[in-house]
């Protein structure tokens, strides 16, 4: 199975490989190829054959040849587009069928085909969207591949190949690489061929001003392009004329009408019956294909039958939701919704409110696009580009505001990860500024530990990062998902920012690799790099150090502290070093056991003139720093029993405090917390460098660091940790809730844990460099819950704040 979003080139691939094995440069062993696309097996949805018949009908020259048997041959059978498939694929309840030359459905000689009831030996290549995927059984799929489409310097290839104006190439290839939005969408080989329509054309008549970037404005221009055409070619205007005629104003309102009805029917090949019910002259069909070929092609289907369709899935979804919009606009009528609302504007409302839900509610996604077209529509900006199609001027800016609350408060909700980064595609059809965050949420929601993402879903959601925010000052992977994974998935993000913070993410040599191509490539903007704490070892440095030394490494710092890095990493930077001094000018080295001999090294080329390196730290070193993971910086805590409150019992040798109704008789000390609305603590002794605890915590407790100096005395919250600029604070209350504090400001965490009214959370404080990290542990690993960024002027002390809970809220400090 070969799974690809619309018009990746799904279709060209399987057209390439028979391409290939028909003039024997590939596959020589194969005997017979035999290409179907879904779209003509629909039209046999009433005939039967048997296997061997299709074969024949389909290609003739097998028959003419007399072959009636396949089974001594090496066969191959090509099914192009399942998400076009319109027969009952049943694998459970369909009958057996083992006899090629038995005549039975269609749909049940392709169930008994791909299960390998029917010529077992033969091997069949299935090519489909993600969403319909799932038809096939996993049981049946021995291998899964995906169509990624045109890498960037294929994009570029593309745009020069198109036109002959080489300096007009030049400019879109220009606008497309600074447009982030273009510059992913155009990983689809048709989306380049509309994004060059409409740029060429816009080009030729605007000599300033914006170009269009997200997906609605650029079909809307490509229809625009297209009215143009038919008005020059065939209706013998000029192109200065205005481009909605009465003629071509019917063609798309004819057309978009078909597109609606059909979509909704999940048809996407139409008979002349279908366009008769939508007042298109048959007899004017061929001018309609010849017209618009660009947007609707006729083809000839079996039986010498015509048959239609749109050039591509997405062209009929956008002119679909144009109809919807221009009903609406027009007329009034939400053709999503069964009642009418009276108050036009509520009537907005509703109308982008049940088209969300519907496209939520799909099964196979067939209206994502359809809604993103939809929401697209209603921007005041898309609108004024189709005057002469709309009577009427809508989209209200609160409308707007409205229906961008609804799709947030959406993807709130339990959802798939399918649906909601469609949700977020809808976001930036909008225009919302606050998209950023809203993906960072669903990210730290937990989600991803239970449902994982899939390469075109990690794509998704970096096209959306990209796509929202113009320049990307500091990319922090953290916030997104602490893995190699995403890191993986998310290089073109990393590779458009300035500052990139990899530390505590898991990371290990594969990723050194991709950071490396990522570091020698001249589109990266990357000046600053954080390594820390992630297992790299010295293989992961030599794969860097391939990057560093690239004449294209721009980088300026670069941290690989804690990274397990002996002498022999140490040298590896050096020589790399050694070939591209000009640039970096800070090394972090430390808490690695770099040896005398990689000390030397590196400090030596500080008294190099050619070198830039100003700042090399390799201190603190020595052999327990290559123990992997943050426990090595593993502390031991001392509570400071002069300030522990009264409300607050020691036991196990002062290493659990429980909070107790009876008050405990300590003695005064101006240190003691005094409050019995907060109960607090202290531990001794001031934290420096690295430092890393973990504790056991049940019912309601909060779990901090302060500067020794915050208030001990009275009950306003100005003395409870977090509640001001001394102290940050990680709540833990019942049903695994988790929300951080500093300076009086409250973040709720979401957690993938399950509703217990206890857990283990570890502590990671790096002073010097301003982190303090909080994780939930769980079966020996960390789980990123929230980091702060700041700067510590003063000694940090960890303390511990418990409150009243049914079954006691207590703190223990665990062994690490």
């Amino acid at each position: 199975m070969t799974k690809g979003v619309a018009g990746i080139g799904k279709t060209v691939l399987t057209q390439k490989f028979t391409l290939d094995w028909a003039e024997d440069k590939a596959n020589q062993d194969i005997k017979f190829t035999f290409p179907f696309t879904f779209r003509e097996l629909n039209v046999l949805k009433e005939k039967k054959f048997s296997l061997v018949e299709l074969v024949h009908h389909f290609f003739t020259e097998t028959k003419q040849a007399g072959i009636c048997s396949f089974e001594e041959f090496q066969v191959v059978f090509i099914f192009d587009g399942l998400d076009e498939c319109r027969l009952p694929l049943d694998f459970h309840s369909t009958k057996i069928l083992t006899d090629a030359t038995k005549s039975t459905s269609v749909d049940v000689l392709l169930t008994n085909l791909i299960r390998g009831n029917l010529l077992p030996s033969a091997r069949v290549w299935i090519t489909t969207r993600f969403a319909a995927a799932s038809q096939i059984p996993p049981w049946c799929v021995d291998m899964v591949t995906e169509v990624r489409g045109f890498t960037d310097p294929q994009k570029e290839e593309y745009f020069r190949e198109s036109f002959r104006d080489k300096k007009r190439a030049s400019r879109i290839i220009s606008h497309i690489m600074t447009s982030t939005s273009l510059h992913n969408l155009c990983h689809i080989p048709v989306f380049c061929w509309i994004t060059a329509t409409v740029l060429e054309d816009v080009l030729k008549t605007r000599k300033r001003g914006e170009l269009p970037k997200t997906l609605t404005e650029m079909y809307i221009h490509f229809l625009v392009v297209q009215s143009k055409v038919n008005n020059v070619k065939f209706d013998g205007g000029a192109e200065t004329d205005p481009h909605w005629t009465p003629e071509s104003r019917k063609m798309i309102e004819s057309l978009s009408k078909l597109a609606f009805e059909q979509l909704q029917k999940g048809n996407l090949i139409f008979y002349e019956s279908d366009l008769t019910e939508c007042d298109i002259d048959i007899r004017a069909a061929s001018v309609y294909s010849g017209v618009f070929t660009q947007l609707f092609k006729e083809e000839i289907g079996l039986y010498q039958d015509k048959v239609f369709c749109f050039v591509h899935l997405s062209v009929q979804e956008f002119l679909a939701a144009l109809h919807v919009h221009l009903m609406f606009i027009n007329s009034g009528v939400n053709l999503l919704a069964e009642e009418k609302t009276a108050d036009h504007q509520s009537a907005e409302t509703h109308l982008y409110q049940s088209a969300v839900d519907k496209a939520i509610q799909s099964a196979n996604g067939h209206l994502d696009l359809f809604l993103r077209f939809l929401l697209g529509l209603s921007l005041q900006t898309n609108q004024n580009l189709l005057r002469g199609l709309q009577t009427q001027i809508g989209s209200i800016s609160q409308t707007n505001q409205e229906t961008v609350g609804y799709i947030k408060k959406k993807t709130k909700e339990t959802l798939s990860p399918e649906r909601s980064i469609n949700l977020f595609h809808c976001l930036n059809e909008l225009n919302d500024r606050s998209l950023v965050e809203e993906i960072q949420q669903y990210l730290r929601s937990g989600c991803l530990s239970t449902v994982k993402l899939s390469p075109a879903q990690w794509s998704d959601l970096f096209f959306i990062l990209l796509s929202s925010e113009k320049d990307m000052d500091m990319f922090e992977l953290r916030k997104y998902s602490a893995s190699e994974e995403a890191l993986l998935r998310l290089l073109p993000v990393l590779k458009a920012s300035n500052k990139v913070v990899l530390s505590d993410c898991n990371l290990s040599e594969r990723s050194c690799e991709a950071l490396s191509s990522v570091l020698s490539s001249q589109s990266s903007s990357v000046r600053e790099l954080d390594l820390s704490n992630n297992n790299l070892q010295d293989s992961g440095v030599k794969h860097l150090s391939v990057g560093l030394e690239s004449p294209q490494c721009r980088l300026e710092i670069i941290r690989l502290s804690g990274c397990l890095i002996t002498e022999e990493g140490c040298t590896s930077l050096a020589s790399a070093l050694g070939s591209n001094p000009s640039h970096l000018r800070e090394l972090d080295l430390s808490y690695n056991h770099p040896g005398d001999s990689g000390v030397k090294q590196l400090f030596s080329r500080l008294e190099d003139p050619g070198w830039r390196l100003d700042t090399l730290r390799m201190e603190p070193a020595g052999v327990r720093w290559l123990t992997p993971g943050l426990r090595k910086y593993s502390c031991e805590l001392t509570v400071d029993t002069n300030t522990v409150s009264r409300k607050i019992k020691l036991s196990d040798n002062n290493r659990r405090m429980t909070h107790v109704e009876e008050v405990q008789s300590y003695p005064d000390h101006p240190e003691r917390f005094e409050s019995w609305l907060w109960p607090q603590l202290l531990c001794r002794t001031g934290l420096t460098g690295r430092c890393y605890w973990e504790v056991e915590w049940r019912g309601d407790v909060y779990i901090s660091v302060s500067y020794k100096r915050i208030k001990s005395k009275g009950d306003s919250k100005d003395c409870v940790f977090g509640h001001n600029d001394q102290s940050w604070s990680l709540w833990c209350s019942y049903g695994g809730r988790y929300s951080v504090w500093h300076n009086n400001r409250q973040t709720d965490i979401s957690s993938s844990s399950s509703s217990s009214s206890s857990g283990r959370v570890a502590v990671y404080v790096d002073c010097p460099a301003g982190t303090l990290s909080f994780y939930r542990v769980s079966s020996d690993s960390l789980i990123h819950l929230h980091t702060f960024n700041t700067t510590f002027t003063e000694p940090l002390y960890p303390g511990f704040g418990l409150l009243w809970s049914g079954s006691g809220s207590s703190v223990s400090l665990c062994g690490v």
